[in-house]
């Protein structure tokens, strides 16, 4: 996690390193439920801005999703709780994602719904949502959430063009015309209106979700020959094969065919060149807030919804995999009482945006049944906190239990599978992960909900690029330790989310738990259907 100060200056457009980070013109902000009014409640109670890119990947630092999937990860964001406590397993209304039942039981418990009711903030919302909102299943456009002031939200999923955006409950169609369309040009200018028209006796909360970088990947046009002979990073574990690992990635093909190679490195060029419009929307904004006064009492987060991987272990492009490059996204923060140049290495997830927004608002959130923990005591520089050691991945696979017809030779149940048969999904891809951080141990342990149970242990500070399996190798006693912390965090809710791991002073381990007579790892086979 970066804490970073407004940049004096704009980038160099031509600078590839800025860009899992946008630019510094992305250097963000944060601060208490204190119900005074007028003018007092606007110097007392500070703002909150959240930036919400669409499938950016982050390798310099950041914190953890608990899921690598678009609508799974915002339903965390939004709900502060875990897959198995917001029920939201894909990106379908048959995975709840913005379903009748979703509507029903997590909005009305959204960090937003309570800033607006118990709060008094104004909620401001625009951009992508989640994936399925707008389906007529679901209520239509006409749908607007609880607790949204102002809702300016897309139909569906990520788009640049020909579009259609729910404006407070009412459909308005967008074109292809770029200096009306351009989407995060749009969201940009939405949220300057709001900034320039918003109440001044209230504090407000913004959440603007942008299409970039999510396919289909369409710059402006005068960003679409920027970064031409930049490729797709070739870490080590570029084009090799995923040796020791669950059976969908070991089916991908290495090396990698040209094609593929030649399409993931125009895709991540791509993706680089929409986010060039997301530096220009954060200049705006944080200019805007600047010059009307509120800048200095503003907190604004920038982060993504999940990774994203360009050809690492032979897949050419998408998400939904347990690996660092998906799972791991960026956090920048900027705000009252965030010291500059500050990288908290503190183990964060996305389920902590909500509880932390929370506290900065004033409100306690313990008074929730949130998973998360706010991160106001980290970005404010404390000493001698106790922090958590571990956190929860979870996923559930998407696809059928039939053989795909175009790839005969391939195991039933695959999805998102490209030309060659390279399969980046399938419905028994549906694991579960304890991501360890500690002063000795940087580990992931995994667990696959198939017929071998199959198990992927990785130890990440002698083998940051996830490259050998260890789980065959490992001291048995650790094994048995990592696996019952992760029954415990697929069962936990509230409060027992944030209960000592295997690696904090606190934590007491009774083997007697974990091994049955046979003196084998007792596991915890996770629901397929846990609606």
């Amino acid at each position: 996690m970066w804490l970073l100060p407004l940049a004096p200056t704009r980038p160099r457009r031509d600078n590839p390193r800025h860009l899992p980070f946008c630019s510094p013109a992305l250097l963000l902000l944060l601060g208490s439920c204190l119900r005074v009014s007028g003018v007092a409640a606007r110097s007392r109670r500070p703002n909150v801005v959240l930036l919400l890119t669409d499938d950016q990947d982050e390798v310099l630092g950041g914190m953890y999703v608990p899921s690598a999937l678009c609508c799974p990860s915002r339903a965390s964001i939004l709900t502060g709780k875990y897959p198995h406590n917001h029920h939201v397993v894909n990106n379908t209304l048959e995975g709840n994602c913005s379903s009748k039942s979703w509507q029903k039981i997590q909005e009305p418990n959204t960090f937003p719904a309570i800033l607006r009711s118990v709060c008094g903030y104004q909620t401001f919302f625009a951009g992508k949502y989640l994936n399925e909102y707008g389906a007529p299943d679901a209520g239509g456009l006409e749908h607007v959430p609880l607790g949204w002031s102002y809702w300016y939200a897309l139909e569906k999923n990520s788009k640049y063009y020909n579009y259609t955006l729910s404006i407070n409950g009412k459909a308005r169609k967008h074109g292809e015309n770029y200096s009306v369309d351009y989407l995060t040009d749009v969201l940009a200018n939405i949220s300057l209106g709001f900034l320039d028209y918003q109440s001044n006796s209230e504090p407000f909360f913004m959440m603007i979700s942008t299409p970039a970088p999510h396919s289909p990947w369409t710059a402006a046009p005068q960003y679409q020959k920027a970064f031409q002979n930049v490729f797709a990073p070739r870490n080590k574990n570029f084009n090799i094969h995923g040796t020791n690992k669950h059976w969908l990635i070991r089916q991908a093909k290495t090396p990698m065919t040209n094609s593929s190679i030649q399409f993931l490195d125009s895709a991540f060029r791509k993706r680089w060149q929409t986010l060039l419009s997301v530096d220009d929307l954060v200049e705006k904004l944080v200019k805007r807030l600047e010059s009307n006064g509120d800048l200095n009492n503003t907190y604004i987060f920038y982060t993504s919804d999940n990774g994203y991987h360009t050809g690492q272990f032979s897949l050419p492009i998408d998400k939904r995999q347990l690996y660092e490059f998906d799972i791991k996204v960026p956090l920048l923060v900027r705000g009252p009482g965030i010291k500059p140049n500050q990288t908290s290495k503190m183990l964060v997830a996305n389920i902590d945006l909500g509880p932390t927004i929370l506290d900065i608002a004033g409100y306690n959130p313990n008074k929730t049944q949130m998973d998360g923990m706010s991160l106001l005591p980290i970005l404010k520089g404390a000493s001698n906190l106790t922090w958590r050691s571990d956190v929860l991945v979870e996923y559930q696979g998407e696809g059928r239990n039939v053989t795909d017809p175009t790839c005969p030779s391939l195991s039933p149940g695959v999805s998102q599978c490209f030309p060659d048969c390279v399969c980046e999904d399938a419905y028994n891809n549906t694991y579960a992960c304890v991501r360890t951080m500690s002063t000795q141990w940087n580990l992931q342990y995994c667990e696959f909900d198939d017929q071998e149970v199959f198990v992927e242990v990785y130890n990440l500070t002698a083998d940051p690029d996830q490259i050998t399996n260890i789980a065959k190798n490992i001291d048995p006693e650790l094994l048995g330790k990592m696996n019952y912390r992760l029954m415990m965090l697929q069962s936990c809710s509230g409060p027992t989310c944030r209960t000592p791991g295997v690696f904090d002073p606190g934590y007491r381990f009774d083997p007697r738990l974990m091994f049955n007579n046979h003196g084998s790892v007792r596991t915890r086979r996770f629901s397929k259907h846990p609606l």
